[in-house]
């Protein structure tokens, strides 16, 4: 059986699509601290949009991901937000397309950059109420933003430049957890199939992506490691990155990713958490859910959002105040999955 596009998306992949023809300069932006599949959606796009003879540009809230930065084919693809060149390329753009994420909040400083121009919103998380205005290519049921993506190349009948099968490749493969996670689909690996037939090497796109961590990551999940705590039931695991780590390891924000894992991986833990405190003295957050607690609906109480079993939120106060209140409301969330109260 091969893969079809849902018939409840035919109607927003042929508006998008329309958008799309239509435009020359084409702004393509994720939320911040793009994940892989953000980065993956975006490259794959962009890659697929400049076969097609479009100018186009990633203009993101923060940094492309260093440990990602194999996906790109040429840096120039990408432009510092805060730059001269950045703005003035943006102010030209006739067309943005926000991936990954329909919230303004979450696009940080490129809302400004994009709010007087046309846009699509391709995205697989649950509305928020925040929502970025425009075309709405949005379905919770696809495993990753860049399976939206591939229904849109679908639809187009191509073409499948490498760069963009890599970049759908690596999309689908990080956000269902190297093919680990619920969101699992059979149109999942339909997908897959189609693009390892397209040329996609999933031995080399793992080992880029899963097997290739600097040194100075290690190091900070070592320290991050001797914080680890877990409730007196097992049912609750967090970490917390001490302060003063980030300096002392030269790790840096990127090699974040994947360190809630460890608390969450313990045997009988149903939600495992990861505290770190920013330079500017806020505390980000890190939710991820083994079993019947909804952390989107927990990250959501404290500012963030993200997916049902995995989310995230970055609170503008310091740690020391956070932290308790998130365990706190965690521990009610796992008791009333077990009809505790």
């Amino acid at each position: 059986m091969t893969y079809e596009t849902p018939r409840s998306r035919l109607r927003p992949v042929e508006e998008a699509l329309g958008a799309l023809d239509e435009a020359e300069r084409i702004l393509l932006t994720t939320h911040i601290n793009a994940d892989g599949d953000g980065a993956g959606s975006e490259v794959g796009l962009a890659a697929w949009l400049l076969e097609r003879g479009k100018k186009v540009r990633i203009i993101n809230p923060t940094p492309f991901p260093e440990p990602l930065g194999f996906l790109l084919p040429d840096r120039s693809w990408v432009m510092d937000m805060g730059s001269d060149a950045g703005k003035d390329w943006a102010g030209a753009a006739d067309l943005a397309v926000v991936l990954d994420t329909g919230e303004v909040p979450r696009i940080g400083g490129v809302s400004g950059l994009i709010e007087s121009t046309p846009t699509i919103v391709i995205d697989h998380h649950p509305p928020g109420p925040s929502p970025v205005p425009g075309i709405s290519l949005r379905d919770p049921a696809a495993c990753a933003t860049g399976e939206l993506v591939f229904d849109l190349l679908m639809a187009a009948g191509g073409p499948w430049p490498r760069d963009a099968v890599r970049g759908l490749y690596v999309a689908i493969l990080t956000d269902t957890g190297g093919f680990r996670f619920g969101n699992t689909s059979a149109d999942a690996h339909r997908i897959v199939a189609f693009l390892l037939e397209k040329g996609a090497e999933p031995e080399a796109l793992f080992r880029l992506t899963y097997g290739n961590a600097p040194l100075r990551k290690l190091r900070l999940l070592h320290a991050a490691l001797g914080e680890l705590e877990v409730d007196p039931d097992g049912t609750l695991a967090w970490m917390t990155v001490p302060g003063g780590a980030f300096e002392e390891t030269g790790a840096t924000a990127d090699d974040i990713e994947g360190l809630v894992d460890y608390p969450r991986d313990i045997q009988g833990v149903e939600v495992g958490l990861l505290f770190r405190e920013t330079v500017k003295g806020f505390t980000k957050v890190s939710f991820r859910s083994n079993g019947a607690v909804d952390v989107n609906a927990l990250a959501r109480r404290f500012g963030g959002g993200g997916h049902v079993k995995a989310s995230g939120a970055l609170v503008e106060r310091p740690l020391g105040q956070v932290r308790e209140e998130v365990l706190e409301a965690v521990r009610g969330a796992i008791r009333q999955g077990r009809g505790d109260v």
